[in-house]
């Protein structure tokens, strides 16, 4: 109701009370029922793009890209709290221990890089609160597990050899382990061995090429500026940031596009905290100032050199927020509705998908669960949701667990 589906009405009747006959048996992670008041958003919305959707003024500059992007408003799932919500956005379901989006994918697909890995972790800000649950590889082998990257020095700590190390001891030890490991495996056939082997070597080719993904002296003065790897992070920062998330956000971003070059199959640039429990009008304004410029930068980035329609650029969260007020100036965890988007990839640009009811509390046409939203995106990367699956512990288990029903509104 701040971002990406406004609610004049909602504006109409900021402080009113909720009527119990719509709150029924919600539970709230914060708010107290009996000081269940609507609140209104302080974000202002105009029409973008020659589709002429609505985006809120916080976000211009990816609100100028509407005519690329497909908006859906109408998400929903049942985790109010944050790591169970993100565990259903992640891995399907909240429960730990099942594999990622991303660890299913490059299972799927494999990985167009030998020298990196096929999916590739870039935090800012305080990171997801479920950490690295979002990421897993869960049942699959750990071949398949999201790598977390630094933005700076090293990607990888301990990556580089340590003194006294040179590459050729170190190819030497590594053939040795082979050796030892393929026995093992000969014996045993456990796939972890296989990738234990695997990333042994991947790492050894990883010294030469992580440094290089890294280096961005390579990139043009304006595709720095664009991205706005160089700005200042405003002060006083909001909320659960630190001094330099505006300069690594930036900096994730613009790897996130170097990752894609180099066949890198899923990268996942996690920024936390959206979480306004108070402070909405400036720790929220604070947060798209940080997010707008470089997501932007990447849509035309890649758009410009050819990678867009192959590349699927995806804005989502585990939850929204609700359209009631928490204290006197924040919004509490709201899973009933809440909007995603994407762009490039094969979805269908200047298009919104599903509508909320007046005030933002629930879809009112075409809700689309989770679970739909995750077999929209297997669609749109070529996999059939209800097919990748895996056999563990005697059930063929997928992303979308028993559900999951494939947009096709949003698909060009």
């Amino acid at each position: 109701v701040d971002l990406f589906d406004p609610k004049p009405i909602l504006n109409n009747r900021d402080g009113q009370k909720m009527p119990d006959s719509i709150l029924g048996a919600t539970e709230f992670a914060f708010i107290k029922r009996d000081k269940a008041v609507l609140k209104g958003s302080p974000a202002k919305f105009s029409k973008r793009g020659d589709c002429g959707i609505e985006y809120s003024n916080m976000i211009k500059q990816i609100g100028n890209r509407a005519d690329d992007i497909a908006l859906i408003r109408t998400v929903h799932g049942e985790q109010f709290n944050h790591h169970p919500g993100q565990l259903l956005l992640s891995c399907g379901k909240a429960e730990l221990g099942r594999p990622s989006i991303g660890a299913w994918l490059t299972y799927g697909l494999g990985t167009e890089s030998d020298n990196l890995p096929g999916y590739v972790v870039l935090a800012a800000g305080r990171g997801a609160s479920g950490g690295s649950s979002n990421w897993t590889s869960g049942f699959l082998p750990s071949t398949y597990q999201g790598v977390p990257f630094r933005g700076q020095g090293d990607p990888i700590l301990y990556l580089s050899n340590p003194p006294g190390i040179t590459r050729a001891s170190q190819r030497r030890t590594l053939d040795a382990l082979g050796r030892l490991n393929t026995i093992r495996y000969r014996d045993v056939r456990d796939p972890e061995i296989a990738s234990r082997i695997a990333q042994y070597e991947l790492a050894f080719r990883m010294q030469s090429a992580a440094p290089e993904l890294t280096d961005l002296s390579g990139e043009t003065r304006h595709t720095l500026e664009a991205y706005g790897v160089n700005r200042p992070t405003p002060r006083p920062t909001a909320a659960m940031q630190s001094g330099d998330t505006y300069h690594r956000f930036s900096v994730n971003c613009l790897l996130a596009r170097r990752l894609a070059e180099r066949g890198v199959r899923f990268i996942n640039v996690v920024h936390a905290s959206w979480d306004q429990h108070g402070k909405l009008a400036y720790d929220l304004n604070w947060n798209c100032r940080m997010a707008d410029q470089p997501i932007a930068a990447l849509i035309d980035d890649l758009k410009q050199r050819g990678l867009l329609d192959e590349t699927l650029v995806v804005w989502a969260s585990e939850f929204g927020r609700t359209p009631l007020g928490q204290g006197t100036d924040g919004r509490d965890h709201h899973p009933n509705a809440f909007s995603v988007w994407m762009a490039g990839g094969g979805v269908k640009g200047g298009t919104v998908y599903g509508t909320t009811d007046d005030i933002g509390w629930a879809p009112a046409e075409n809700p689309v669960h989770v679970n739909d939203f995750q077999a929209t995106l297997l669609r749109l990367f070529g996999l059939d949701h209800e097919h990748l699956a895996v056999n563990y512990r005697g059930l063929d288990v997928r992303l979308t667990n028993l559900g999951g029903r494939v947009i096709e509104d949003v698909i060009a």
